[in-house]
């Protein structure tokens, strides 16, 4: 049992810290994910909540405080954990987050503002997860490395126009604090569903590869079904 706690939570730090490293390849990285959605319920339950408590008093140290009628912080914290630790049989994430910081001389203002740069933040996010997609693919021999060139370049150019067809998303944190020239800076983390951002990427990406030859928009719909 305690092997299998301290297994959970290298894995689970592995995956939190920076998913797509350059010292990890694509196959790597999915098994890693693999590997996280075997474990227990209960597991990922108990890490999400220790998470949560050691980010918000870290939050809440930096003067980061909740909205009037808003969830308690920790709670806010534990459902963005929870959401970040769920991945699908085949090692995808069910949701993506995207997170960002606005400052502004009103609080509607700065989170506005906020809220369009954490689409962009999950516009990269969905970008990466595309690239990896085609890496992935690659290494199984079922895509060639010059389709994959066109089709990653194509995923690099379409950042803008994922991030202005991203839908609703959900609002999993919202927190913010009053500087000392009186101005409010909000703290926004959103998640949005990943069949979704898939849909989105690829009809963006579909646009982007309109000049190139129809071979390519078949493995595009291949790729990402």
């Amino acid at each position: 049992m305690k092997k299998a706690v301290l297994l959970c939570l290298s894995l689970i730090m592995l995956s939190i810290s920076s998913v797509f490293a350059q010292d990890k390849t694509a196959k790597e990285i999915m098994e890693e994910r693999k590997e996280i959605a075997k474990l227990s319920k209960k597991a990922l339950n108990e890490k999400a909540t220790k998470e949560a408590r050691k980010e918000a008093k870290k939050l809440k140290k930096q003067g980061w405080q909740i909205a009037p009628g808003a969830l308690p912080l920790e709670k806010q914290l534990d459902k963005s954990y929870l959401m970040q630790y769920e991945y699908d049989e085949n090692g995808y994430q069910k949701f993506l987050m995207g997170e960002a910081i606005s400052t502004g001389e009103n609080y509607d203002g700065a989170k506005m503002q906020a809220m369009e740069l954490a689409k962009q933040n999950l516009a990269a996010q969905v970008q990466t997860e595309m690239t990896a997609l085609v890496e992935n693919q690659v290494a199984n021999s079922q895509l060639s490395a010059e389709d994959a060139s066109s089709v990653t370049k194509s995923i690099m150019a379409s950042k803008n126009l994922i991030s202005q067809s991203i839908g609703r998303t959900i609002v999993v944190m919202e927190v913010y604090r009053t500087l000392s020239n009186k101005n409010k800076e909000v703290l926004i983390r959103i998640a949005y569903n990943s069949e979704m951002a898939k849909q989105v990427a690829k009809n963006a990406i579909r646009k982007s590869l309109a000049e190139e030859s129809s071979n390519l928009s078949e493995e595009l719909n291949n790729l990402l079904k």
